[in-house]
């Protein structure tokens, strides 16, 4: 053997040991305190329950606290692919922060899990993002579907004043022909705000059939407790944003009958047997309350876990192309994240493709109501 070929083999065998053994690290932003922090909580918690490996190799975490604020959480990607030399980054848990994050990971070429729902993407940001929660519009597909056989007509619509609040209104607007209502308010709040009086005194005055909030996490029981108060008395919907106990522990008795689409963990013992994610869900509401305790669970500490189950999947079909830690690597990376298909979630299963880089579709969600201060499967 010429030793041309033995040095040839020898880089090749170099290449694949120091690929095998190299550790993937991952940049992760959440809003663990602040306005956001009852959602930021419990991804951040999720990651306590995580392998620590991706694809079989040694996985870094850094995960930082953006505060909730977008500003921060721009600077804590920035750190991530400047500093840390990240392979891909996750957050954050409200979509002001998560489309930060966005612009620095297409800016710097750099996959992104986006962990919250996020406005429609420009060619260059989809490119290298990947939205693990379903799209708003799927969600509100379900409301709206039960709004229409229970036949309302007029809804009241009361929800942040923020992305996340256009996100919502917007999706519930683009299905109301469809559902056959008419949206009669659309009233917004700050996350911090601490009253909604005099934008539930409008809503009053509009008299809908029933309320739909565009709010998320604790917040999102704020607009519910004053309508209750006032003594509205129609069915009041939300969104997957404000599935978790501190929902119903903020709110109390005002929140039962709170009506919401989520994914099928938050429920995952009254599934059906053959329903695709039930094993899955199981599992992972087991561990997470076994650590964090009885009625802890949540549907934001399943995204953490698919969007974490997504670059499993896509890791060992990047390393057959490069190293962790380089560019070749991140855009493999990415390309293998666009090429996932059938990946069991708690929330789904995922197949992604170039014009759809969520990959989800009706088995992502259910809805669920506040009965006896747990939230439960709506038969």
């Amino acid at each position: 053997m010429s030793r041309k070929l033995i040095a040839a083999f020898a880089t090749v065998a170099a290449f694949a040991a120091t690929a095998a053994g190299a550790e993937v690290t991952i940049g992760v932003s959440l809003g663990s305190t602040g306005p956001g922090s009852s959602l930021g909580i419990p991804y951040k918690n999720a990651f306590q329950l995580l392998p620590k490996t991706l694809g079989g190799e040694p996985v870094k975490y850094i995960i930082l606290d953006d505060e909730s604020k977008p500003d921060n959480a721009a600077k804590n990607a920035r750190k991530f692919v400047t500093e840390d030399k990240v392979d891909a980054m996750m957050g954050s848990n409200g979509v002001p922060s998560a489309v930060a994050m966005i612009q620095v990971a297409a800016e710097y070429k750099t996959p992104m899990i986006a962990l919250t729902p996020v406005p429609p993407l420009t060619p260059d940001r989809l490119h290298w993002t990947f939205v693990v929660p379903q799209p708003t519009e799927l969600m509100m597909s379900a409301v709206v579907g039960h709004l229409k056989d229970r036949g309302a007509k007029t809804v009241g619509y009361i929800g942040f004043s923020d992305t996340w609040g256009d996100l919502v209104y917007n999706a519930l607007q683009s299905l109301a022909p469809s559902g056959g209502f008419k949206i009669v308010t659309n009233e917004r709040y700050a996350r911090a705000d601490t009253s909604v009086t005099g934008q539930v005194l409008k809503i009053m005055a509009a008299n809908p059939d029933v309320v739909v909030v565009g709010g998320s996490g604790t917040g999102g029981a704020l607009p519910q407790i004053a309508l209750r108060e006032k003594g509205y008395k129609g069915a009041i919907y939300h969104n997957h944003g404000t599935v978790n106990l501190a929902f119903i522990k903020v709110g109390g008795k005002a929140v039962e009958g709170a009506i919401a689409p989520t994914g099928a963990l938050i429920v995952a013992e009254e599934l059906p047997a053959k329903f695709p994610t039930k094993t899955v869900s199981l599992d992972f509401v087991k561990r997470y309350e076994s650590t964090f305790g009885a009625g802890s669970r949540n549907a934001f500490a399943g995204y953490s876990y698919d969007g974490v189950a997504l670059l499993d999947a896509a890791v060992p079909v990047a390393l057959k192309k490069a190293k962790p830690g380089t560019a070749e690597f991140r855009d493999a990376l990415r390309a293998a994240l666009e090429n996932a298909k059938n990946i069991i979630g708690t929330h789904g299963v995922y197949n992604m493709s170039a014009s759809n880089h969520n990959g989800l579709d009706e088995r992502g969600r259910v809805l669920v109501d506040v009965q006896s201060g747990q939230w439960r499967l709506m038969k």
